[in-house]
């Protein structure tokens, strides 16, 4: 049923990616794991392709293709290989930021770089003591002329040490409208990256620190105006964060159904292939269901967000249950494989590692859910899908042959709640919720 959402394009784009993916990639993801070092030159073959630029529009050298053309290619990545896969949705979140909120000089500039892979962009919110209260953040940014100066610290950045341009959130006043978003290269002066920590998954796939000491970047560098950057930060992960997540779980739980569909049929038990036995065979069916009701909740909330339809609470339901279902087969499975699940010559034990860096991003499960509980009580305050749904019409689609959207920063958006003071988005692969 799925199915139904995609084109003859969307066809062709995910046999392209899967191509790749098995050629290029999977056979370094054994040592890439082993080691957990950076695959750099991976990830600039992957940016080679187009596909970071898979959203942004082909006035600015894009693939122009929309939101499930990016769920796509994050699926196909991740399902050979989640560190790749997190690699391009964090990349992508990081465009989310200049097509929504950038000037027409800073679109210019950066948006053709990131399409044709010469910039990769990430974006940084979260700090060592603020997690997923972004309120909380102490990072500052002082204006001194013509310039800002930065100083503080960013924790959980997807793609910190191979990143070319990095979205930040600092702090530029008091309150809810002290947050200011600014972009800042990667070689200004005063930004300092701490080596890399170990992590439980995802290896290959930098996901580090970013440190600023009178890091000094021209005021032309912010985004918007001051006191944008909350509303720039929590509708990168709305619209971005949620269905990247999800893309990178939905690439996980198909790799987790194929694994386990073939180790059931290799593997022997009383004379026949263990998937025989009605208890696997029952096993195995919750996983494809699974599987499915996941692929088809991602497409659906992708797709809507083509079509310009309000979706916020699709997106939050398609990330609740593609991390849900994901550690739940990924459990299944293992069960499954029982001791050989283990062992570092089968992929399982991978998946579930993988899959666990999942969860907290773009909001943990229990921030979806308050979130849907809103919608369900009529207290929700409105849908970034719907007050930025002029950026996202720009995806060309043969009735929409293009636009040029008025950006989020010369909009009037409405005043926080005191709910959201209360209880603050995550921020995905790169700025956790």
């Amino acid at each position: 049923m799925s199915d139904a959402y995609l084109t003859e394009q969307h066809r062709q784009l995910r046999s392209a990616v899967r191509d790749f993916a098995e050629s290029e990639i999977a056979p370094r993801v054994t040592e890439m794991d082993r080691t957990g070092i950076v695959e750099t030159d991976l990830a600039v073959a992957i940016a080679k392709q187009g596909w970071i630029g898979v959203t942004i529009d082909e006035s600015h050298g894009g693939l122009g293709a929309g939101h499930l053309a990016k769920t796509i290619i994050v699926e196909e990545l991740s399902r050979v290989c989640a560190a790749m896969g997190a690699m391009a949705q964090a990349s992508q979140l990081g465009t989310a930021k200049i097509i929504h909120w950038g000037n027409e000089q800073q679109k210019r500039k950066w948006l053709p770089r990131i399409a044709d892979g010469s910039c990769l962009p990430t974006i940084a919110v979260t700090e060592p003591g603020n997690g997923s209260h972004v309120l909380g953040m102490r990072m500052t940014a002082r204006r001194e002329g013509r310039n800002y100066v930065l100083n503080g610290q960013k924790v959980f950045v997807g793609n910190s040490h191979i990143g070319d341009l990095h979205g930040v959130v600092a702090r530029t006043g008091d309150g809810s409208r002290g947050l200011t978003a600014f972009l800042v290269e990667a070689d200004r002066p005063g930004l300092i990256l701490p080596v890399h920590g170990g992590t439980l998954g995802l290896h290959g796939f930098s996901f580090g620190e970013l440190h600023f000491v009178d890091c000094r970047i021209p005021a032309a560098n912010r985004l918007g105006r001051e006191g944008d950057g909350r509303d720039i930060a929590d509708s990168s992960s709305v619209l971005y964060g949620r269905p990247n997540l999800t893309a990178v779980a939905l690439g996980i739980h198909q790799a987790i159904l194929e694994q386990t569909t073939r180790f059931t049929s290799e593997r022997i038990r009383y004379e026949r292939p263990l998937h025989e036995l009605q208890h696997i065979k029952l096993k195995v069916g919750q996983i494809q269901s699974r599987v499915m009701t996941c692929r088809l909740a991602a497409y659906h909330a992708a797709h809507l967000l083509d079509v310009e339809t309000p979706c916020d609470a699709e997106l939050m339901n398609a990330k609740l249950i593609g991390v849900e279902y994901a550690l739940d087969s990924a459990r299944a499975a293992m069960e499954i494989h029982a001791a050989a699940g283990l062992m570092k010559n089968l992929p399982m034990e991978r998946y579930l590692r993988d899959a666990q860096h999942i969860y907290a991003p773009a909001g943990t499960s229990d921030i979806q859910l308050l979130r849907l509980a809103q919608v369900a009580l009529g207290q929700s305050k409105g849908q970034w899908s719907q007050r930025l749904s002029t950026v996202l019409s720009c995806a060309p689609r043969p009735s929409s042959p293009g636009c040029a959207p008025q950006t989020p920063a010369e909009k009037t958006m409405p005043p926080p709640s005191a709910a959201d003071e209360e209880q603050k988005l995550a921020f995905p692969l790169g700025s956790p919720e």
